[in-house]
Parts: structure tokens; sequence; C-alpha cells
């Protein structure tokens, strides 16, 4: 089958392109991309005023499944991913049974490529159980289709374990993704300070990720090893991280559109729909977040797609669990936070969400090119709308984002040339 897509503005990191281009899609490939084409196609898609990015790539995400289907499914996240603009996403270890083992992983695969709608590249644990007291066999995991290693949502706190599985990772060409959190200071339901003062609710302190981060950093530099440090939050964990990349160590990172949202002020209004883990922080942290996407300290945007049901998230701040969901907001929170208010450009926006996690994870996506691979998500960034609840594909809908003006929506997602998702 054949796809035009025509009059849109191609924005694409690889080629540094920022300009108004049809491109043809043949079957799962770009075929051609040019000013003007005009051949015949199956299916002609005016992009006047859109722009066509490369599919976006959430390389850390939770689906549930198996275990936590009252939550989410492959096929209900997978939904929610592609209405988001996800062409490929990466689910996270922390299910029941762990994918821990070739026979989970292969049956978590087995149920993406039912389910057809988007890449699903799972990461396997670093542990048995995500116990911390076991490695997995880390070439069988890569042989059965991890894409790489975490025991995210629990930290791997034994030094020389992690020090060990990030060794195997590298030896293999993989790398593991770092929960940092320091059990002995992370108790706490809301970052600590003045909200969670009033609140009454003991606060989580920010050296709890600063110092797993640290450690990680020191690790992966006397050892001349790769680390990836999931959702850093704070201004003390970007200052970290740069200094480190300016000395050459090989750490790179990621943060969510929470973290440059919202402060932990948003508690107050969204209650437990602004719980998560690491929590929403202080202004300081959150411009610094904006700084280090700026400076290129921060390598890529994930969601940490978290959905939780209704229930579960009723037994307030102090023990509901943490998470929101975010597939579907990731997009208009980004223009609206970072792109509206002139901190980065929409290359910038390629740059984080599509090229680097493409480059991190070692995958041929995230390039409009001619001979790529057809994964494409076009969006209208101007539109403006109200995030309504009743909208929402996730099974979940457990976020500080309803009822919340955002600019910019996603229109159609392509992947391998096919349209999986238009919004009508």
């Amino acid at each position: 089958m054949n796809i035009l897509l025509k009059n849109g503005t191609v924005v694409d990191y690889a080629s540094k392109t920022n300009e108004n281009l049809d491109i043809l899609i043949e079957n799962d490939k770009i075929k051609q991309i040019a000013k003007t084409i005009t051949v015949q196609a199956d299916r002609v898609i005016d992009c006047t005023g859109y722009i066509i990015m490369p599919g976006m790539i959430d390389m850390h995400c939770h689906l549930r499944e198996p275990g936590g289907e009252h939550k989410e499914t492959i096929e209900t996240g997978a939904k929610s991913a592609v209405a988001g603009g996800f062409t490929t996403i990466c689910p996270m270890p922390n299910t029941n049974p762990t994918p821990d083992s070739a026979i989970v992983l292969e049956q978590i695969i087995k149920r993406a490529k039912e389910v057809n709608l988007c890449n699903i590249l799972p990461f396997s644990s670093v542990t048995k159980g995500e116990k911390g007291q076991e490695l997995v066999d880390f070439k069988s995991q890569l042989e059965a289709g991890a894409i790489a290693f975490s025991d995210d949502g629990m930290p791997v706190e034994n030094a020389a374990m992690i020090r060990d599985a990030m060794i195997e990772a590298n030896k293999l060409g993989s790398f593991v993704s770092e929960h940092c959190e320091e059990k002995s200071v992370s108790a706490g339901a809301i970052n600590a300070g003045e909200v969670a003062d009033r609140l009454g609710v003991k606060g989580v302190l920010p050296e709890a990720e600063e110092i797993m981060a640290a450690r990680d950093i020191v690790i992966a530099e006397t050892n001349n090893l790769h680390t990836h440090i999931c959702h850093i939050s704070t201004k003390t964990s970007v200052d970290m991280i740069r200094s480190a990349k300016n000395r050459g160590v090989n750490v790179t990172c990621e943060t969510c559109p929470h973290y440059y949202s919202f402060t932990v002020d948003e508690v107050l209004e969204s209650g437990v729909n602004a719980k998560m883990n690491p929590p929403l922080r202080d202004e300081k942290d959150r411009l610094a977040i904006i700084e280090g996407i700026k400076d290129g300290t921060i390598d890529c945007i994930i969601t940490d797609h978290a959905p939780h049901a209704e229930e579960e998230k009723a037994k307030g701040l102090e023990k509901a669990p943490n998470g929101i969901i975010g597939f579907e907001t990731a997009l208009g929170a980004t223009v609206t936070n970072l792109i509206e208010t002139g901190y980065i450009s929409y290359l910038d926006m390629a740059r984080v969400m599509s090229y680097n996690p493409a480059k991190l994870l070692g995958i041929d996506r995230g390039e409009i090119a001619e001979g790529k691979i057809a994964d494409i998500t076009i969006f209208d960034p101007n539109r403006e709308y109200v995030f309504l609840k009743d909208k929402i594909v996730s099974k979940s809908k457990n976020t500080p984002w309803i009822d919340k003006r955002l600019k910019g929506q996603v229109r159609y997602t392509i992947v391998s040339g096919r349209v999986v998702y238009e919004r009508g």
C-alpha cells in the first residue's frame, strides 16, 4: 500500500530538516521525500498545518501485563500509546511474573505481535524477581528479545551487584537503566518540604534519587561503562550528570513531562493523581530539568506511563500507589510547556523524543529518510484542547492533566507504513 503525505512540515533531527515536504510511503518504508510528489497513491493525507516527525519512542513505560491487567493490558496500553503518537514503547519488567526468564519475555513479545499496533520492546529485569539477590542470565535474555535491563520500581541496592550487572550488560552491547532510589531516605508520600508539612504527610527527601545517581556515575566512570539513569527530577541530579558528561563519563538519562510541567504544588490541586516516584519537586528543580533538556544533559523524554485502578488511587496520599499515566499527554505537555514557552525547538523535541531514544536502544528508528522504516508521528501544533477524562484511551485514568488545557494534538500515528491511529 502507498500513502502520500502532502504539505506537512517535516521535522527530523538526524538531517536537521525543518521544512515543508511531501513524503511517499510504500509498504513499510519511506520511498521518497521531495518538495512536491505527484504520483498516484492508495491514500493521500493532507498534512497542511501539521508537523511530521519521526515516530516518538517511549523507552520507559508500564503495561502491567502479565499480572496487573485490571490496571492496563498490552492491548489497552498500545492503544493509548498510538493515540499519543508513540510508535515504539518499552515496558518495564515490574510485572507478575517478572520477565526474568526467556519464557516470560517471549510471552510478552508474542502478545505484543498479536496486538500489532506499535513496536513493543520489553526490558528484562536485572535481578531474578527484581529482588536484588541474583542476576538474570543477560545473554539468554537478550537472545529472547530483551531490549535492555532494569529493575525499575525497585533499586538494585547492592553496589557490587549493580557493578557486575553494568559490566555484563556493556560486554553484550546493552545497558542497565537504573531506578535511582536510596531506600533508607525515600520513605514518604510527596516531596519533602512545605506542601508535605501542610498536608501532614511524610516527605520524600531528594537525596533518595541523588545518592543512587551519584553511586552509579562513580561505577560507570571508574570502570569505563555506560549507565542510564531513570526519570531524574532534581537540580542536583541534573548538575551531577552534566558534570559527569563534561568529564567524559558515559552516562545517559531521561526525564518525564510531569517534571517540567508541574511542581509539588500540583498535589494541592490533583491529590493522588499527582503522586509518583520520584515525586514532583520544587520550582528550582523544574527549571533545572528544562535547562538539562535544552543543553543536552538529559537525553530522552519518557512517560513512565504507570496506570493504576481508581480504587487503588482512592486510598489517599500516604497509601495510594505511585504513578500516573502519560502516553496521551506527553506530546501536548511538551508542546505546551517546552515549545510554546520558547525553551526548545521542534528539532529539539525530535531529538529527545525520537532520535536519542532510538540511538540508545540501538534500533533503526527515530529518523525520517528515504529507505527508512515508516514510523511517523503527525500532529497539529496549534490545536488547543482540554484533556478530558472521558476521552482517555488508557484503561486507567490517573493523571493530573484531567481538565487542563494543552496545545498540540496527535492527528495520525503510522507504524511500519500502516496508519494505526487517526483522530476523527
